[in-house]
């Protein structure tokens, strides 16, 4: 039990996947496309994030596994469905990860000076920092992204909060300068700053307490979540105006406590990366070994699948792709664009299989199940939204089913009654 994560870890992994490096960038977004009006596209995006994070949260109490998300959709359509979760899931993170480190590299170069190379060395020190924790298992951490939490938490309070005497009503005026149709614009945009909930249910066998400690932690973590972004979009427009500029998170400490914008701008973003990437190898390495217990992934990736076990080999892969697509996007000079929408891609298809799968294994007409079918038909409009970018999810989708037909079928473990696809609601 002492490898186990407790209510405040759990609570600090949701807030680190949530709360990514978009909290410096997004509200300064927002606020150009809709003006003042940008709050009312932060208030729906907080309380749309309500129904996805329970929808997870249900599922992970109900069927606390290492596969998260694949098991869902292995107990509700069987086999193929998990291994196009699994692989979606699994893969997107070392794609994902370069780019946020990335970002962070570049306002520490911004802020030290030295250009493409600090900006690479920032983002290779903070992959090796994330991966060098997770090999402790998820006592380590999680204790490690509590620290992290408490951390990002009290910048974002302090910022928000001595900030905030400085505010001035009249900046709230025009409301809605650009109409209220540039509302949906804003909340597009926004969209992103609230995926991650879904990359705890991995960990969800490794809670003392499933059943009771996971629901508590995501209810802990959506409160922190939408008091900080909504207290830093407030505080942006109200103190900073209309046009925040780029870096609003660091105006406001600016003027708040004082200092120099750049170096307090590469702090929060590097606090926030370490945060979103710390949980996402964790969970990520997880699901390897699960996809590799359950014969999705060659057995060589199962080591570490058990709760409270390190699965240092799906760590290791996860690491060692998340470097070649560090070093392909410096060689090509593609930049972190391509990669952050390839990852969004291969999110939405995860979210829209696994509300699909809340659906069938919840009961039928109780709140958590509507919550389901609104988290449900927001993924399906968020696949739409991904456009082109989705193909890369098809084709990844396509190789889990060939591998799952051609070769994973020789290998796989008997089958279990619980896996078989059900309906609860019936």
């Amino acid at each position: 039990m002492n490898g186990m994560l407790n209510v405040p870890q759990g609570a600090a992994l949701s807030i680190g996947a949530v709360l990514g490096t978009g909290v410096i960038a997004l509200p300064a977004l927002a606020a150009q496309t809709a003006g003042p009006a940008s709050l009312v596209a932060w208030g729906a995006l907080i309380a749309l994030s309500v129904p996805l994070a329970a929808t997870f949260a249900a599922l992970g109490a109900r069927f606390p596994d290492s596969g998260g998300v694949a098991t869902y959709a292995r107990k509700a359509f069987g086999e193929r469905a998990a291994a196009v979760v699994g692989w979606c899931f699994y893969l997107a993170v070392p794609v994902g990860a370069p780019a946020a480190a990335l970002f962070a590299g570049a306002y520490v170069a911004a802020a030290l000076g030295g250009g493409t190379r600090t900006e690479l060395l920032t983002a290779a020190g903070l992959m090796l920092a994330v991966t060098a924790g997770n090999l402790g298992g998820v006592r380590v951490s999680g204790r490690l992204q509590l620290g992290l939490a408490l951390l990002l938490v009290t910048l974002l309070l302090t910022a928000t909060v001595t900030a905030l005497p400085h505010a001035d009503a009249h900046h709230l005026r025009p409301f809605a300068p650009h109409g209220w149709w540039a509302v949906g614009s804003a909340a597009a945009l926004l969209v992103w700053g609230f995926a991650g909930w879904e990359a705890v249910t991995s960990l969800a066998a490794d809670f003392r307490r499933p059943e009771r400690d996971l629901p508590r932690a995501t209810a802990i973590a959506l409160v922190v979540v939408g008091v900080l972004y909504f207290g830093i979009a407030a505080a942006s427009i109200l103190v900073l105006g209309p046009a925040p500029g780029d870096a609003p998170l660091a105006e406001l400490l600016a003027r708040g406590v004082g200092g120099q914008v750049k170096v307090l701008t590469a702090g929060a973003a590097v606090l926030l990366t370490l945060g979103t990437m710390n949980a996402y190898y964790a969970g990520a390495a997880k699901l390897g070994a699960a996809l590799g217990r359950d014969a999705a992934l060659p057995a060589w990736f199962g080591r570490g699948s058990g709760a409270g076990e390190v699965p240092r080999r799906s760590l290791a892969v996860v690491a060692g792709l998340g470097g070649v697509s560090l070093l392909l996007a410096t060689l090509t000079g593609t930049g972190t664009r391509p990669l952050v929408l390839l990852t969004s891609g291969a999110f939405v298809l995860v979210y829209v299989l696994g509300t699909a799968a809340a659906l069938r294994l919840l009961s039928r007409r109780t709140p958590v199940w509507w919550c389901a079918a609104v988290s449900f038909a927001a993924s399906l409009g968020l696949l739409v939204l991904s456009g082109w970018y989705v193909l890369g999810t098809a084709a990844v989708a396509g190789c889990a089913l060939a591998y799952q037909k051609f070769v994973g079928k020789k290998f796989a473990r008997p089958v279990d009654p619980a896996d078989v696809p059900i309906d609860v609601g019936v």
